[in-house]
């Protein structure tokens, strides 16, 4: 049997920002935001069809700015953060952050598209702004707390800031700051939240090193210096198994990291032929990891060996030996299938937090792809 055909959807935007709905476990459901300066940016809901193997969407202005990041609430469907470039009223161009709230929830079949005028498009509620003001003009991560999202975190410039966000979501306190002091102060460019150990843990990436901060303390827990030969662009804890680490960068690399043992990589994944700006684990099945690059491909790779689940299922013995023990299937780390629908950088991708087998991924001409896992792969996972 053939595994299915990739969903394509264009924006007529160029666009860099992509998240899957956290909240949403029953549809798949997406979140695009454009990155224009000529006019009203949109965020994009789609919600796709498995039986008609499509999308529908919703699309809504995003007044505030062109958009760099998207992340959405764990635990409320309707709330997201964005990361934004506003131009003040000094004519500045400034990074912004804020909380948005989706009129409605998207509903399979129920997304009517509007007009594509942007005279007829909704516009969004902005929540709450973080007032970021006082700690830098650079803001280009917000993250929520993995799983109640009463908690946020925002990156500005080399500080990493701490939020509590109200049951309403109408109001973000600022509670904390941690200054990264290096030499020549460079800035944090993505951060990722651990799930473990009750979410006390955020790591942020800094030039080309990685450093972990407890968020009860307030300290450096650890670090990994040189972690990449260039910047790192992307962070991601495995969800399933403790003291793991994947992160990517600009020496087209990615890497897999036992932070109890950072003097060097557990494993490192070279496929990719520029910047590789994106790394993610399966939330489900962490062997599989997928990577962006600007190299327009987008690469689904396994990683058994610092999984947890770093052997396949159980193999019976010969039943003829008599032999009643059984051998571990070890499963060899490699790329299982190339993506190469995209023409352009692809600077995001994110697993459905619906469907553990499928996946979005955005090039920046705003071509945003849907794809699979491959079916002989789900199988060797499942049987």
């Amino acid at each position: 049997m053939e595994d299915e055909a990739a969903v394509i959807y264009g924006l007529e935007l160029q666009s860099r920002s992509l998240a899957a709905l956290a909240a949403e476990t029953d549809t798949v459901c997406f979140l695009v935001g454009t990155q224009s300066l000529k006019c009203d940016n949109q965020i994009h809901v789609l919600v796709y069809n498995e039986e008609t193997n499509s999308l529908s969407k919703a699309v809504y202005i995003h007044s505030a700015g062109e958009l760099w990041h998207l992340a959405c609430s764990p635990t409320d469907r309707t709330l997201f953060s964005s990361c934004y470039n506003e131009i003040t009223k000094a004519g500045k161009c400034e990074m912004q952050a804020a909380i948005w709230k989706l009129p409605e929830v998207p509903v399979v079949g129920d997304l009517s598209p509007p007009d594509d005028g942007l005279a007829s498009l909704p516009r969004l509620e902005k929540v709450t702004h973080l007032d970021t003001q006082n700690y830098g003009s650079e803001v280009p991560r917000v993250l929520w707390e993995p799983t109640e999202g009463r908690k946020l975190v925002s990156l500005v410039n080399n500080n990493v800031l701490m939020w509590d966000l109200a049951s309403s979501g109408t109001l973000a306190t600022l509670t904390g700051c941690i200054t990264v002091e290096l030499k020549g102060n460079p800035k944090l460019t993505c951060t990722a939240w651990n799930p473990h150990q009750s979410c006390t843990l955020v790591a942020a990436a800094v030039d080309t090193g990685i450093k972990a901060f407890d968020l009860r303390s307030m300290q450096q827990a650890w670090q990994i210096e040189g972690a990449h030969g260039q910047l790192v662009r992307e962070l991601d804890f495995n969800p399933n198994r403790q003291y793991f680490l994947a992160s990517c960068g600009d020496d087209c690399l990615a890497k897999f990291w036992d932070v109890r043992n950072p003097s060097a990589p557990a494993v490192t994944l070279s496929d990719h032929s520029h910047w590789v700006w994106s790394v993610r684990y399966n939330h489900f099945h962490d062997q599989l990891v997928l990577t962006s690059s600007s190299d327009s491909r987008v690469i689904l790779s396994r990683v058994a060996s610092v999984s947890s689940e770093p052997f396949g299922h159980l193999v019976d013995d010969d039943e003829e030996g008599g032999d009643e023990h059984k051998e571990k299937k070890c499963e060899k780390d490699g790329v299982i299938a190339t993506y190469e629908e995209h023409e352009d950088s692809v600077y995001a991708v994110h697993w459905s937090t619906a469907d553990p087998w499928l996946f979005a991924s955005l090039s920046y001409d705003g071509r945003l792809v849907l794809n699979r896992v491959p079916r002989t792969e789900k199988y060797r996972i499942l049987l």
